[in-house]
């Protein structure tokens, strides 16, 4: 059994990730501020006797005993790391300065999440871990693409500085049930709107691509990453590579759903990016030969009952 610490575990990755190191025999740790996260998604959770629940603030420093963390907390969608962007920054990099602070005196292995947001609007497709991407600094989206960006800087600096033990996954878009249903997000609000029957809005064309990973194969792939071989720091890609226009999401979900939405073109974004697939060689290298196993409609049918059952909850 090991203590693991995950920050933002309450949210929607995070309380996927908290349910899975139980269910293998772990002391689980939960800290959230629930600035995006829920309690009810780790509401299942609270009566087991090796979880525990901590609110917190990691811009603030936290001091336990742990053998792992994880570290998952800072909002993800456009939405919500755009309401605060100061308090975005803020939580990317003094979080992870905390928590590497943790982790160095503690002795603990530690993960940081990272985002494929790092690689920007890309000018390589697909985009490999080696690519040093195409970022606007002082854009809408810099609060959270710079934040990750200067948070893997210091994971590699208190590696290589402090020889603290990390590992860095950048995480593609990814989807499932305990999602915000107002983050923004293109999945849940494609799901939202269908089954409420109000017109899907399509940023841009409609012609712009995106890469969906089911989040339990991120989830295998963050834990594999935490088992990999000493040495192996990353970056690593965590990705479908499975290309998708936002079109043919948008009809998939009309379809599945059964809805009579009908699809309306609204302007694209600032520095919104117009492709984005990961190349996943090196984590099938890696990870044991990691790749995502959940095909999008396999996972869309798990996560529109998700959101079915919550707007019938609400009414």
């Amino acid at each position: 059994m090991k203590r693991i610490l995950i920050t933002g575990g309450a949210g929607f990755v995070g309380s996927h990730l908290c349910e899975r190191l139980l269910n293998e025999g772990n002391e689980v740790i939960c800290l959230d501020n629930y600035f995006t996260g829920s309690k009810k998604n780790i509401e299942h959770l609270m009566d087991h006797n090796y979880f525990e629940l901590v609110r917190h603030d990691v811009t603030q420093p936290y001091m336990i005993e742990v053998d792992e963390i994880y570290n998952m907390a800072c909002p993800a969608s456009p939405v919500h790391y755009q309401y605060n962007p100061i308090k975005t920054i803020k939580t990317s990099v003094m979080g992870a300065i905390n928590m590497l602070g943790l982790a160095k005196r503690v002795k603990a292995k530690i993960l940081q999440a990272s985002t494929s947001e790092v690689y920007g609007d890309p000018a390589v497709h697909p985009q490999p871990e080696t690519y040093w991407g195409n970022v606007n600094p002082i854009g809408l989206r810099s609060c959270y693409d710079e934040g990750k960006r200067c948070a893997e800087t210091l994971f590699m600096d208190y590696h290589l500085q402090n020889e603290v033990a990390v590992k860095i996954i950048r995480i593609f878009n990814t989807y499932g049930p305990n999602m915000n249903p107002n983050d923004g997000r293109v999945v849940s609000n494609f799901i939202v709107q269908a089954l409420k029957g109000e017109d899907i809005t399509m940023f841009g064309n409609g012609e712009q691509t995106r890469s969906f990973q089911y989040v339990d194969d991120l989830v295998e792939g963050s834990i594999r990453m935490m088992n990999s071989r000493d040495g192996f720091v990353g970056p690593v890609n965590i990705g479908n590579p499975k290309e998708f226009t936002m079109m043919e999401l948008a009809s998939k979900v009309v379809e599945m759903t059964n809805s009579t939405s009908k699809i309306i073109h609204l302007p694209l974004p600032q520095d919104d990016p117009l492709q984005r697939r990961p190349l996943i060689d090196l984590a099938k290298k890696e990870l044991n030969g990691w790749e995502p196993k959940i095909h999008l409609e396999e996972g869309l049918v798990k996560t529109i009952s998700y959101f079915d059952n919550l707007l019938k909850a609400e009414q």
